[in-house]
């Protein structure tokens, strides 16, 4: 039987450059001269602080870290943008959460895309990571192709790993 694991997650390494990179791409634009702002990556929590002094700031710096994230190869979808920006003082505060794991929720959205396909193959639920097994490769492929297609109705990052044959 051969079979694969459908998982998602970041390499913090990596989340670590772009953000040193987005940093000073911050530090020598013009627009933002004379900032007292900060963006930063905690690791532990596997969060991103964007702390400027206006909503406009924070917009901007946004802009920045996803163009980073796209050049160091991550997806932008990782990023959960749904907090809103908070006054704290003179200074503006936004706190991101990067996505790491299947939640329940798009776990079933994976289980029924799978089902719907009609490609003969079995999938489990386990902890964060879907499990695909199938008699033949071409179908597990097949399974791959059409999560990819429907990747902007899944809403996050998806790695494909462990291919056994």
């Amino acid at each position: 039987m051969a079979s694969f694991d459908i998982i998602s997650k970041v390499d913090p390494q990596i989340m670590d450059n772009a953000i040193n990179v987005a940093r000073k791409e911050i530090m020598n634009r013009y627009d933002f001269r004379d900032t007292k702002g900060s963006l930063e990556f905690d690791k532990k929590n596997n969060e991103v602080h964007i702390s400027m002094e206006n909503d406009m700031r924070v917009q901007h710096t946004e802009d920045v870290l996803i163009g980073k994230m796209v050049k160091q190869g991550l997806d932008a979808t990782a990023l959960d943008f749904s907090k809103e920006a908070y006054q704290s003082g003179a200074m503006v505060k936004k706190d991101i959460k990067v996505k790491a794991g299947i939640d329940k929720e798009t776990s079933k959205k994976i289980m029924k895309l799978i089902k719907d396909s009609k490609v003969k193959v079995s999938a489990a639920i386990m902890d964060e990571t879907i499990r695909v097994t199938g008699k033949k490769i071409d179908d597990l492929q097949q399974v791959i192709a059409v999560l990819r297609t429907n990747a902007e109705e899944i809403g996050m990052p998806l790695q494909y790993v462990n291919m056994k044959s």
